[in-house]
């Protein structure tokens, strides 16, 4: 499958995972298509963010939730659905974790 980020984004946010805490998270919408399938999702990826410069993702943060996956193709007005509703999912994935993103910091 072809996947296509929709919308990525950095955050500052508190979570602690595998007693690492984490102070950042990438907050993602990705479709993926191939052999007449489409799939959208949504996910987080939480990362330590020691510093500034520090934008090394571990894969132990990441987490997703399938939104949409059936036959079919790319959809513009779906997408904006999603798009429109991205920080409800992310609250979401990052609650599951005892996490929470700071919205208001983009970092």
């Amino acid at each position: 499958m072809d996947a296509l980020n929709l919308y990525q984004e950095y955050f500052a946010a508190e979570c602690t995972l595998n007693e690492i805490p984490r102070r950042a998270v990438r907050v993602m919408l990705t479709a993926e298509s191939g052999g007449g399938q489409i799939c959208y999702k949504a996910a987080v990826n939480f990362f330590r963010h020691e510093d500034a410069e520090d934008f090394c993702i571990q894969c132990d943060g990441y987490f997703e939730q399938v939104l949409y996956q059936a036959k079919g193709r790319r959809s513009k007005k779906r997408e904006a659905e999603y798009l429109s509703h991205i920080r409800e999912y992310a609250d979401a994935l990052a609650s599951a974790q005892n996490g929470r993103i700071l919205w208001e910091q983009t970092i």
